[in-house]
């Protein structure tokens, strides 16, 4: 719901949106033009706080998978895989063999199921000018029928490792509750082959789409591994040269308090914002990318890096790719392990994880005393930290447009917002739009 209301020259102008459709979550943005200027551009984010961080404390060690899986319905195994990571480096423990890739498998499910929704149910109508995904069914039914389809694939390969498609219930500290049977991963190699070739056509089709002329000297940030493109693990990098161990996380960006969010917002530290999410893995992690899904890149319009928002439909698009190729490699190669899971027993100290979810870097580090409790525990989503980046990008993407109408300034800034797919609930623990002509 949005009302605009005019005003005589010389004196203010408003826009209100109430609530910003087709992103998770609540909140506003609000817009200062002074003499056709942007002056001040805010997110407001009033979802109320979660309180994880908190409740978390006193509990034992092998809930927090469990516990911080319920921050998010649709990037549930970034939060469980982090937490997992990081309880395992406190206590000396490794995954690895079979049970490290049906991690990755399960991770591939989770970049499937939430960039296939992201794509084609909330970010597609922007540029083929729909208000919403069912009015843009009526006029191209096939393309968001197989977008359901692509996403139910991600569903099934979550449901095949987790138990259940949100939320899942199968994964422990140090592995599997359960460990699947070969036919039941073999049941999944028809869709997937069906993904692979549609992922082709679709980036086929999203790269005739029109996107405005904008881009941005971003600080990429994210995960980096010597041997593969970054799903569970790897170093924090940066394309302005950081490189630095997870357990340096704190020391590379640091969390802020700001009076217009009930979220924290993250900086590099003695620096600005810096930009996560597949933009930035797509840019540090592009020569780690199989061969036929870089031609897919290249085929779509992209070099090795792209630094217009608007064109990460384009990158999240080759993500799903890559997520269907490793999947389908995964499960060519599985053999069921000896066991679903190693002993991981409980010791004092500080432990760090870090793993790539969807949205970018979800960072989780916890103290646990000798009997496992948890003393000290804190949580970094990746919309935290992109929230001042958006904010950047809106004063430079609406001070080139300020003398637009302010229908159709408020609808290209809510785009510019959902670039970033926002995870806003995650973030606490958009749109309401105030524009204010000066």
């Amino acid at each position: 719901m949005s009302s605009s209301e005019s005003s005589e020259p010389g004196k203010s102008k408003t826009i209100k949106v109430d609530y910003l459709a087709r992103v998770e979550g609540e909140g506003s943005l609000y817009l200062k033009i002074r003499d056709g200027a942007v002056e001040d551009a805010k997110l407001k984010i009033f979802e109320p706080p979660r309180f994880f961080e908190a409740f978390l404390r006193g509990r034992d060690f092998r809930e927090a998978p469990d516990i911080t899986a319920r921050i998010c319905g649709i990037c549930p195994v970034a939060y469980l895989m982090s937490a997992c990571h990081a309880m395992e480096s406190v206590c000396g423990v490794r995954v690895d063999g079979q049970l490290r890739a049906l991690r990755r498998l399960l991770y591939c499910g989770e970049w499937i199921e939430s960039h296939g929704l992201h794509v084609f149910m909330l970010h597609a109508p922007d540029f083929y000018g729909f208000d919403d995904a069912v009015a843009m069914a009526k006029a191209h039914p096939e393309l968001v029928q197989r977008g359901l389809r692509l996403k139910k694939l991600g569903n099934a390969i979550m449901t095949a490792l987790g138990g259940r498609e949100v939320h899942p219930i199968n994964i422990k500290l140090g592995g599997f509750y359960r460990a699947p049977r070969r036919r039941e991963l073999d049941a999944l190699r028809g869709e997937l082959e069906w993904a692979r070739e549609f992922t082709a056509v679709a980036l086929a089709r999203l790269k005739e789409l029109e996107f405005p002329d904008f881009e941005r000297d971003y600080e990429f940030m994210g995960l980096r591994h010597p041997s593969e493109y970054p799903l569970n693990e790897g170093r924090l990098v940066s394309s302005a040269g950081v490189d630095e161990p997870i357990s340096r996380y704190d020391c590379v960006l640091r969390e802020v308090h700001v009076a217009h969010s009930t979220s924290l917002q993250s900086r590099r530290v003695g620096g600005g914002p810096v930009h996560m999410g597949p933009m930035a893995r797509y840019a540090l992690n592009h020569d780690k990318l199989p061969p036929e899904v870089q031609q897919l890149a290249r085929d779509a319009g992209l070099g090795a890096r792209c630094q217009n928002p608007f064109q990460s439909v384009l990158v999240r698009m080759v993500e799903i790719a890559y997520a269907v190729h490793e999947a389908a490699r995964i499960i060519a190669e599985y053999a069921e392990p000896d066991a679903p899971a190693i002993a991981v027993e409980p010791r004092a100290g500080t432990g760090y994880g870090a793993t790539e979810a969807p949205r970018g870097v979800c960072y989780q580090r916890y103290t646990i005393d000798d009997a496992g409790v948890i003393t000290d525990c804190k949580i970094v989503a990746p919309t935290s930290v992109n929230q001042a980046v958006i904010e950047e990008d809106l004063r430079v993407f609406a001070g080139a447009r300020a003398e637009l109408p302010d229908e159709q300034l408020r609808w290209q800034c809510e785009q510019a917002i959902r670039n970033y797919d926002p995870c806003i609930s995650c973030s606490c623990h958009f749109l309401k739009l105030d524009v204010e002509r000066v």
